[in-house]
């Protein structure tokens, strides 16, 4: 399985295309990358299925308030 790949993802904020790049060797990871072009956070989670060899990223605006 590839540990290390690119993917095409959207801004939820925005909807500018960008690239990102993905280091799946360390498994599970949870992190922000900011938009290059409206510079707000997108909440990328990567999981890595180590059964089926599959990884799933999960993005989001990570916007919502918890009161």
């Amino acid at each position: 399985m590839r540990d290390f790949f690119e993917k095409n993802i959207v801004c939820p904020h925005c909807g500018y295309h960008t690239r990102v790049e993905i280091d799946a060797s360390a498994g599970g990871q949870d992190y922000y990358e900011d938009c290059m072009a409206c510079c707000n956070a997108i909440h990328l989670v990567v999981t890595r299925n180590e059964l089926s060899e599959e990884v799933e990223l999960c993005i989001d605006a990570d916007d919502e308030q918890i009161f």
